[in-house]
Order: structure tokens, then C-alpha cells, then sequence
């Protein structure tokens, strides 16, 4: 942890290196903590189909379509764990009478892979995720922190063998060595985390990402196993799961604050949305030609912000040229 803040690789999340090795020691973070129960919940969508990475990869390969990460797609996950880690907490306390806890969903500076690796819940994998073998990386993780002394629960060997394939699927190569991921180049963190101007060098290879990106875990063997939720939750909302990227740039602002209400994707706000179309409409006009995509960007320009209209630019500057992202598996 400590030589992964030196080497910067958490980018501008400076939380992270805020709160140092508090990170790494509940009891600093809550004391009184004795014990911490790791949870997970899929998040698949009921209404996944078998090959459901095919179709994501073909999604990705489509330079027009929006491809929205697949936990963003439906309600923010952040909610759904908190109250159902609550509930498990008041069914305990039901049990055994009140006890000390708190709830972490995301929320804090917690470990959270490293708890639930360390508790059985699974192996860190290459890509740095959390790996089951019996419902690959698709899951959330959430923790409740107590101050009851539980017996520990033992980890698992890890499963990923001589595989390389989230490393060699990386569009940006974020993934630098294996369990060693440089999120500054990671298209997660840019596209939801990092809240300025995306490096010229890497827009070409966002491709038609908007929020997220899936594919090292689209690739990875282990998500065979992914298992779909049950609940209505993770259920694609607004399209999120099949629409294009001139539909989502038409959006007015108030349009994207009602259609992404309860969403996660409200959290990167409307100007990082907006910058996050701009590089892949670029990309659409670099990759088809379509003069529409052009005509919109251009039309959008001068009402733009200054960090949107950079990336508008960028996007309709017809003689810049880049390796293009790696086709799809």
C-alpha cells in the first residue's frame, strides 16, 4: 500500500493517501472494532444472458453505442448494501442484544479486497479485484465493523495461475505488473474519479467508455461464474445497458439529473458526463466518418464549459491520429 501511494498511482484520489495506514487497521478507523464481517452481493442483472460478455464485447466494439460500466447501469449500490448490511446488524443484535458496529459500503477508507480476501471471501486477482471462484469479480463488497471478538474465518489460495489476460486486455495498460494497477491510466479512474482534463494520450484508447470499464473482468476465465442478481436493483435503468452516444450528448443537464437519480452515475456530476462523451464522440468521428457526430459536438462547443469544450476539440480535430483501442476479445 505504502509503496503504491509513493510510486503516485492513486492518482488525484488524495484521500487515499490522506488517511495513510489508517487504511490497513480498523481499530484506528473505528475504535473498538474487534472483528469485521465481509459481505458480498452480486450484481449481474436478472436479465443477463448466457454470453453475456460477448454481447458487452460487441457493445465495445461498436464505435456509435454508449458502454456504461455494468454496475452503473442500475440503482446506486452504495444504498442497496448499506441497508441490507444494516439489517444484518439489527438481525444480530436481535440475537445477542446491542453491540457496537458501523456499516461500509465504499464509503470510507477501507481495504475492502484485502478483508475480503483475508476472510475467505475469495483471492486477489491480477487486475486487483476480488476473485471467487464461484461468482468470478461481478460482486460488491461491504463490511460491518463490531466489537465482538469472532473466530476468523481462513483465507483461499489464489486461482489465477500463469494467466495474463486482464493485464493483456487493458486498453491503456493500466494494469503494470501483476496485482499492480497505475489508476492514473486506468479508465475507471479517469472517466469517474479524476475530475480534469484526460490526457491527450489516452482519450484514442477510452474508445466508447462513457463510465468505467469492464474489461478485464469481461476477460477474465474466473466470470464464467459470475452469478446474476436477483434483485430489481441492478436492473438497467434508462437504457444504460443498450443506447448510443448521440442520445446520451442531446441530454440537457436536468435531464441527466432525473435519469440519473439513484444512480451512481450521478456522483462523477455533469461536467466529467459531458467530458466523457466529448472524448467518445471523438472517437466515433475518428473510427465512422458520421458527419451527425461531427454537426453535434459542433454544435455543443460554445455553450460548452472551458474542460468540455478542450475535449470537444480534441474530438473534432479531424488530423490527430493514435493507436486505436485494442479490438474487442
Amino acid at each position: 500500500m505504502s509503496a503504491w501511494l509513493d510510486a503516485g498511482f492513486h492518482g488525484s484520489m488524495h484521500y487515499m493517501a490522506r488517511h495513510g495506514m489508517k487504511r490497513a487497521r480498523p481499530a484506528e478507523l473505528v475504535p473498538g472494532t474487534a472483528s469485521v464481517i465481509t459481505a458480498r452481493m452480486d450484481y449481474l442483472p436478472r436479465e443477463c444472458e448466457a454470453g453475456w460478455q460477448a454481447i458487452e464485447w460487441q457493445r465495445i466494439s461498436d464505435a456509435r453505442a454508449a458502454t456504461v460500466s455494468v454496475y452503473a447501469r442500475g440503482r446506486d449500490y452504495h444504498k442497496v448494501l448499506r441497508t441490507r448490511l444494516q439489517a444484518l446488524a439489527d438481525c444480530i443484535a436481535q440475537a445477542i442484544g446491542p453491540f457496537g458496529h458501523r456499516v461500509f459500503t465504499d464509503s470510507a477508507p477501507v481495504l475492502e479486497v484485502e478483508l475480503a480476501t483475508r476472510s475467505g471471501m475469495g483471492w486477489r486477482g491480477k487486475h486487483t479485484l476480488a476473485l471467487s471462484r464461484d461468482a468470478g469479480s461481478m460482486f460488491f463488497l461491504g463490511e460491518l465493523f463490531v466489537d465482538l471478538a469472532l473466530p476468523p474465518t481462513p483465507p483461499v489460495g489464489a486461482h489465477c495461475g500463469t494467466c495474463s489476460a486482464c493485464s493483456d486486455v487493458c486498453p491503456t495498460r493500466a494494469i503494470t505488473a501483476p496485482y499492480r494497477l497505475d489508476a492514473r491510466r486506468c479508465i475507471s479512474y479517469l472517466t469517474i474519479e479524476h475530475d480534469g482534463a484526460i490526457p491527450a494520450e489516452l482519450r484514442p484508447l477510452i474508445g466508447n467508455r462513457i463510465v468505467g470499464c469492464d474489461d478485464c473482468q469481461l476477460v477474465c476465465p474466473w466470470n464464467k461464474y459470475a452469478q446474476r442478481s436477483g434483485l430489481t436493483d441492478f436492473d438497467a435503468r434508462h437504457g444504460f445497458d443498450d443506447t448510443t452516444l448521440l442520445t446520451l450528448w442531446l441530454w440537457s443537464e436536468s435531464e441527466f439529473l432525473q435519469r440519473t437519480e439513484g444512480s451512481s452515475i450521478r456522483r462523477i456530476g455533469w461536467q466529467r458526463w459531458r467530458r466523457n462523451l466529448a472524448v467518445a464522440l471523438g472517437n466515433a468521428l475518428h473510427a465512422t466518418g458520421d458527419t451527425s457526430v461531427g454537426q453535434a459536438l459542433q454544435a455543443a462547443r460554445d455553450a460548452a464549459d472551458p474542460l468540455v469544450q478542450e475535449h470537444i476539440d480534441w474530438g473534432l480535430n479531424a488530423a490527430r491520429r493514435a493507436t486505436p483501442a485494442p479490438a474487442a476479445r
